[in-house]
């Protein structure tokens, strides 16, 4: 006989009411988690995974969010019943839960410290030098170098992967019974992915722990997952062991969802054609300042001297770990952070100009973020989120017109246009992104800087997203900058490729060339962990 779960869930549903209408988010699914066992609930955007992970431990809006069927049985215990004094205490110490977008997790006030050392106080009691070596052990095991030198950190002040770890580390403090991991690996590097699926399985067998794994990447179902949960449109559509699911798939929706990888298309080397953005030697250095007069004793070398040039129609793949100075490379050549070195848009240097000069060159140069959710405003409906561009840089456009333009950029990236009334939180993370790159897109700028825009994309939107960006670049001869630590993807779009580390260049030239046969030590090594492949002797990357 099948020993008693440690988690089952019973015909559950989740509805939520918004002006007067309801709509069902979860309908009726049902399954199992047992002890030390790994589930992974995979499918698309809005499909209800996170619904039902947030319905485990009564984090969903209520009373605006209700169940109108349906048990969460933990340990025998139905905790759809519990009172909120009883839940608290076993959100936190018997079940945690890492979410998908660690910025709206993080305290932005409060050190690392002291919010992981909350959760070990609340329900372990455990303070001052003890508290702190439990602390930096934590931030250790989840990839966080040099962990003591961070521990006076603020949110702010750290990458998107290394928040991300730092949530891992405040989910794994109390060693719980049972781990929902939303996304937990969305914003990390491959070979840091790596270290952290194999910290989570190390701590399974350790600890005899459970876990709850979602996930639009079917790359780590393989790796993590004894058993899988597909959803599609609030329901299960098919579940079972992941050798079986994976080897024959039963529902259509499945059979896509493992076909559904990003075409590897990228846009041809233009060098011919006019330079649209140049950089040579660009840095970007930030001050420690210590002591009481704060006198700087060094710097952070967030880039450190990277020279390159993309042609129009091309795009540039900017890859590298968490930390490495990606996005930082981004945001200086925006000129949205201060750097130095030269930087030429289109003929014209940026360097010295002013935030009101700048103002024309905004049009041509557009951004999305890695973090969706932090950077739309929770305040403006969609629609006006997606016009407030058209708003700064075409005064003079009617009212109508906007109307039609923000329609149009909605149905490029795949959203109802008759949702754009709605506001970001109503929203699920890749709706959000998509929402983001409609933004971005609607002003038909010449060069667009792509933060992360994939991922936090269910796999089938991913080659979606894919296929538009490649379509919209060839019909307006746009240029990228493809910064991602997805390199599946940037295989698919890169015509050039740099490789970063620490806020150098390791590695550039052609995509192709670099792909194919890669020269550094550290690019084959993150060529390795996200292709599946060994590392030969001698550095060679073979199958």
């Amino acid at each position: 006989m099948r020993p008693e779960p440690l988690l089952s869930v019973r015909d559950l549903s989740v509805a939520f009411r918004q002006g007067g209408e309801e709509s069902l988010a979860v309908d009726r699914i049902s399954f199992e988690v047992g002890r030390g066992e790994t589930v992974a609930l995979v499918g698309e955007s809005g499909s209800g995974k996170s619904a039902t992970a947030l319905s485990i431990l009564k984090l969903l809006p209520y009373p605006a969010a209700r169940h109108p069927s349906g048990a969460i049985l933990f340990k025998g215990r139905d905790l759809l019943k519990l009172p909120e004094h009883e839940i608290r205490h076993v959100r936190g110490n018997d079940i945690t839960i890492i979410f998908q977008e660690p910025t709206t997790s993080l305290n932005p006030l409060h050190t690392i410290e002291r919010q992981i050392g909350e959760v070990l106080l609340l329900h372990k009691g455990i303070t001052g030098a003890k508290a702190r070596r439990r602390i930096i052990e934590l931030l250790g095991q989840v990839g966080i170098a040099d962990p003591e030198a961070r521990l006076g950190s603020y949110p702010h002040q750290l990458s998107g992967g290394q928040r991300q770890r730092v949530m891992i580390a405040m989910a794994l403090a109390n060693e719980p019974d049972l781990l929902i991991a939303d996304e937990p690996t969305t914003a990390l590097d491959v070979t840091v992915q790596a270290q952290i699926l194999e910290l989570l399985k190390n701590l399974q067998a350790r600890l005899g722990m459970a876990m709850l794994f979602i996930t639009h990447d079917l790359g780590i179902v393989r790796k993590i997952a004894d058993r899988v949960c597909v959803m599609q449109r609030g329901k299960i559509v098919e579940q079972g062991s992941v050798s079986e699911v994976f080897a024959a798939p039963r529902h259509d929706y499945t059979r896509a969802l493992l076909a559904a990888e990003p075409k590897p298309d990228p846009a041809p080397m233009q060098p011919q054609a006019p330079v649209v953005v140049e950089a040579r030697d660009l840095k970007v250095w930030f001050p420690i300042r210590r002591g009481v007069l704060r006198k700087t004793v060094g710097y952070i070398k967030a880039v450190d001297g990277v020279s390159f040039a993309v042609h129009k129609g091309e795009t540039l793949g900017v890859v590298g770990e968490s930390g490495s100075g990606k996005t930082t490379l981004g945001l200086a050549i925006l000129r949205l952070i201060s750097s130095e070195g030269p930087i030429v848009f289109m003929g014209r240097s940026l360097q010295r100009l002013t935030f009101k000069q700048m103002l024309p060159f905004r049009r041509d140069m557009q951004i999305v973020f890695q973090d969706p959710y932090g950077s739309l405003s929770p305040r403006m409906s969609v629609s006006d989120i997606v016009e407030e561009g058209l708003w700064v840089h075409h005064r003079r456009m009617s009212a109508e017109e906007r109307d039609e333009r923000v329609v149009r950029a909605l149905r490029d990236v795949g959203l109802d246009p008759e949702s754009r009334f709605r506001y970001p939180h109503e929203f699920s993370g890749g709706q959000r992104q998509r929402i983001a790159v409609a933004r971005a897109i609607v002003l038909e700028p010449s060069f667009v800087v792509l933060d992360e825009p994939t991922s936090a994309l269910d796999m089938l939107i991913q080659s979606q997203i894919v296929d538009l960006l490649r379509a919209l670049q060839k019909r307006r001869e746009l240029t990228y900058m493809f910064i991602s630590h997805d390199l599946r993807v940037v295989a698919a779009l890169a015509s050039r490729l740099i490789v970063m580390r620490q806020g150098k260049v390791v590695e550039q030239g052609p995509a192709k060339e670099i792909f194919a046969n890669p020269q550094s030590e550290y690019t084959r090594a993150l060529f390795a962990a996200a292709f599946n492949l060994e590392a030969a002797p001698g550095g060679v990357v073979s199958q």
